[in-house]
């Protein structure tokens, strides 16, 4: 889990107005402290809201953990244990601590199909986007069975990407959609956060947030280099290379290749202002060309 950016952020504050998590008990002395259970979304993607029925602030992809503090009216109040996001999610979404049988893999590819059998000619099932996590039990025929049931072995790893650009780049052409965090819908932090993920690191979910907590500040005039993060208002965007941004957003509506000079350009022009941080991971500052 990462630090929350932002002790009292309503995004990132384990307490609500009946219940608090345990461990901030001496906070909150009026709510009722209750130790938080551990869930896992088992849905393909999983709307998050601040507010019970609200709009998606974020997304869950299956597999991730969430950890309950309150069930109310069909809800449940909690935090999304990779990202210390903390939200409203449909309570019939979620099962009970993880008790799948199998080694835990996840999905590399954009997206997957699960089958009712190790053939990819027999009709498919549910589509799991990237990211989502399952438990393989056997493989067979080039497919691994999960309690879904058959995945392509092809589209599963244990390991982590070294190039979060490249990570990125599997979301080409994904459709723009704010809130959301997965290969069949994604914005501009939901972009950085899945990047990262991929190679193994954790972001908070939204673009200001990222802008805390994310690398090193460097000097207005700094050359752009492959993994670098550059921030707007509202707006953050990688560096794919000195001259190229990737980024979601609602320009194109789609996450989009588009040239540096002119997206600054741009941005600005339409009243959201110039790029507030430019800001290096330094794990990734030597991998500045593509696998």
């Amino acid at each position: 889990m990462i630090g929350m950016p932002g002790f009292d952020d309503r995004r990132c504050r384990q307490w609500n107005d009946r219940v608090t998590a345990d461990w901030l008990a001496d906070r909150n002395p009026q709510l009722v402290a209750v130790q938080p259970r551990a869930h896992f979304v088992a849905t393909p993607v999983l709307d998050l809201s601040l507010d019970p029925g609200g709009r998606r602030d974020r997304q869950l992809r299956y597999g991730e953990a969430f950890d309950v503090l309150e069930l109310r009216e069909g809800y449940a109040f909690g935090t999304a244990r990779a990202t210390n996001y903390v939200g409203w999610v449909d309570a019939a979404a979620l099962r009970a601590k993880d008790a799948r049988q199998g080694d835990l893999f996840t999905v590399n590819a954009r997206a997957t199909h699960v089958y009712p059998a190790p053939d990819f000619k027999c009709p498919e099932g549910p589509s799991l986007p990237h990211g989502a996590s399952v438990r393989v039990q056997q493989t067979q025929n080039r497919f691994s069975l999960t309690e879904l049931g058959w995945v392509p072995t092809a589209h599963l790893t244990q390991g982590t990407a070294r190039d979060p650009v490249a990570v990125a780049a599997l979301y080409l052409g994904t459709p723009y959609l704010w809130g959301a965090n997965s290969s069949f819908g994604i914005d501009c932090s939901g972009l950085v956060q899945a990047a990262l993920a991929g190679v193994g690191m954790a972001a908070p979910g939204d673009s200001d947030l990222q802008e805390r907590a994310l690398g090193d500040t460097l000097a207005t005039g700094t050359p752009h280099e492959r993994g670098d993060l550059l921030f707007w208002k509202g707006h953050v965007a990688w560096v794919a290379d000195a001259e190229t941004l990737l980024h979601a957003n609602a320009y194109h509506m789609a996450t989009a290749y588009e040239p540096i000079t002119a997206a600054i350009a741009r941005i600005e022009r339409q009243g959201d202002g110039p790029v507030t941080r430019h800001a290096r991971l330094g794990v990734f500052a030597s991998q500045n060309t593509p696998e």
